[in-house]
């Protein structure tokens, strides 16, 4: 295969302190090859793919190594030279669609502009030719009605194959996908992920695709490279490191992703990466590792267990991975009574109706997974619930008594034992207030406690989520992803509510981060007997806390049941639609067996 992209000991440092946040990593993508770029926040895979185009983000300097592109090394090249080869021979495309989309400018400018700047010799007719092609292929109707759209016209999934679009209009060599599809539904996560493969295979363009997700890549790459602190700790082909992976930060990411096909339990990675500047002598994973020994504090191990199979440990060693059957969850008692009721629901925005006539209940013990697309209608109902949407008819009983629609309208008690989750734990904290102040702000609104007690009751709070005392004096600043979402529960918690509802709490988090919370969320429903309304897109995650399934589609509730029941055997097509598109990673190791077993033969 012919190699298109190469890049040799690229280091990345902060300006200020000259502190490491890439160092050192070798990599190379082939014609129409995808290379996935997986690892945790924080590992330095947003950096690296930046580098990849020879551009620093603000605060950080490339200060060695060269990337190797039609015959030049684009870091040696002057920065009027490298903005004519970005978008042209190397494109990228962000994480977020709202990011690459200018929201005052309709989309066939947007469109038509990348084509003027990087392809100035086509004229209108060429133009229009190049967009009603490209869109095609992406799945986008390029009729004028929908080109002179602006971006909050679309959907998310819409946002997303228009950013596609604009990286491959002006037929790039190379491409960089920064996380393209977190946040999306599984459906439009799967469309998406067909674009980008077919567009590579048709067009012979290399592509590196970044994602914390190794369903994902493992459903999309050819290669993969792991991240960690800023290194790569292993490389080789999908089928070697999903069926056979060496080091063991890959062993505990692949051990932390669900699975929607086979009940299994997630594990989470305790602890936290080093941040650039407070990296460890030696193996910088050495501090979280199971098998660490003394070596592994001085000194790097590099292992080639293969041809391309390179890993950075010095007991590095493939192990065969295998399915880990869940461990049962306390499921709620035959005959418990219903703790939340919720009878002929219909919510609207205006004069459209996005929820008609919902009807389900949920008792003690029970958590009850609301699943769907984008635009299901899963959020707007769990706001209905809690009393933050307020245009809606119907009945919700907690406890068996009735709620006011709007939540300034209920009691306090009523309040107190129906809490809410937001998805996002970087806006649901108050930046200005520390942990200790953010956790009392609703035991002293109900009045459960001041004074000492006050710290008592927040202290405990922590312990329940895996924190300590130490959190109180922190700010949300400092906390990672993981650890606010947790703060953010213990909040919730902390005023001893009986039903709390998860809205997407892991959409936004790692993988290992993400197994971490739902490990919790179940052992808090075990030892408090909560009831949870766990809202998600991801049907991989139901399987590893539901016991119970709603599936919404369109404002419907289409389909309910026990958990095994709605995965295994699902009634409704849409259901069977949603399973059919959830990546999974059984599937992408049973692949990768076959190849290695093809490849051996």
């Amino acid at each position: 295969m012919t190699e298109v992209i190469r890049a040799r000991a690229i280091r990345v440092t902060l300006t200020a302190t000259d502190a490491v946040v890439v160092d050192d990593v070798d990599l190379s993508v082939g014609e129409g090859q995808i290379l996935g770029l997986a690892g945790e926040s924080g590992s330095g895979k947003t950096t690296l793919g930046l580098a990849l185009l020879g551009y620093a983000r603000r605060g950080t300097a490339i200060t060695g190594g060269e990337v190797w592109l039609g015959g030049r090394d684009l870091i040696a090249l002057s920065p009027k030279e490298q903005q004519r080869v970005r978008g042209s021979e190397i494109s990228y495309i962000p994480q977020d669609p709202g990011t690459a989309l200018n929201p005052a400018r309709r989309i066939d400018f947007q469109i038509t502009e990348v084509l003027r700047v990087h392809s100035p010799s086509l004229q209108g007719a060429e133009i229009a030719a190049r967009v009603a092609t490209v869109f095609g292929e992406v799945g986008l109707p390029s009729d004028p009605a929908f080109l002179r759209r602006y971006p909050h016209e679309l959907s998310g999934g819409q946002q997303q194959r228009i950013g596609i679009a604009m990286a491959f209009i002006s037929q790039p060599a190379v491409i960089v996908l920064d996380e393209p599809t977190t946040g999306l539904d599984v459906m439009t996560q799967q469309r998406v992920l067909e674009t980008i493969k077919a567009l590579c295979l048709s067009h012979g363009t290399a592509a590196v695709y970044i994602s914390h997700d190794l369903a994902v890549v493992g459903a999309l790459a050819d290669r993969i490279a792991v991240m960690y602190a800023g290194e790569l700790v292993e490389t080789g082909t999908t089928a070697e490191l999903l069926s056979g992976p060496a080091h063991p930060y890959t062993q505990k990411l692949l051990e932390a992703v669900p699975e929607p096909r086979v009940s299994r339990a997630v594990q989470g990675l305790a602890g936290r990466a080093p941040s650039p500047g407070s990296r460890p002598e030696g193996c910088a994973f050495a501090p979280r590792c199971d098998i660490a020994q003394d070596i592994c504090s001085t000194k790097v191990g590099v292992a080639e267990l293969g041809p391309g199979h390179l890993v950075r440990c010095h007991f590095a060693r493939r192990t065969e991975t295998t399915s880990r059957r869940l461990v049962g969850f306390a499921t709620l008692e035959t005959g418990a009574a219903a703790r939340l009721t919720v009878n002929g629901l219909s919510a609207h925005y205006g004069a459209r109706e996005v929820l008609s006539g919902i009807s389900f209940d949920a008792a003690q013990g029970d958590c009850l997974a609301l699943v769907g697309e984008s635009g299901s209608g899963k959020s707007t109902l769990s706001r209905c619930l809690v009393g933050l949407h307020h245009d809606w008819t119907g009945v919700v009983e907690l406890d068996g008594r009735p709620l006011a629609l709007d939540a300034r309208r209920r009691d306090a008690e009523s309040r107190r034992k129906l809490q809410y989750v937001f998805q996002n734990p970087y806006a649901s904290l108050n930046p200005k207030k520390t942990i200790e102040r953010n956790i009392a702000l609703p035991l002293v609104t109900f009045g459960l406690a001041r004074g000492a007690e006050l710290r008592a009751a927040i202290v405990r709070s922590l312990e329940q989520v895996a924190l300590d005392a130490s959190y109180c004096e922190r700010f949300p600043f400092e906390l990672s992803g993981g650890e606010r979402q947790r703060v953010a529960i213990a909040r919730a918690i902390s005023s001893g509510p009986s039903v709390l509802i998860c809205d997407e709490v892991t959409s936004a988090l790692d993988v290992s981060v993400q197994a971490s919370v739902v490990t919790l969320l179940q052992e808090l429903r075990e030892t408090l007997g909560l009831t949870l309304i766990f809202v998600t897109h991801n049907l991989a995650l139901v399987r590893t806390i539901a016991t119970r399934v709603a599936v919404l589609n369109a404002g419907r509730l289409v389909e309910i049941g026990d958990a095994e029941r709605v995965l295994d055997q699902p009634v409704e097509s849409y259901t069977r639609l949603l399973r059919e598109h959830t990546p999974s990673l059984e599937e992408a190791r049973d692949r990768a067996r076959r190849e290695r077993s093809d490849a051996v033969s």
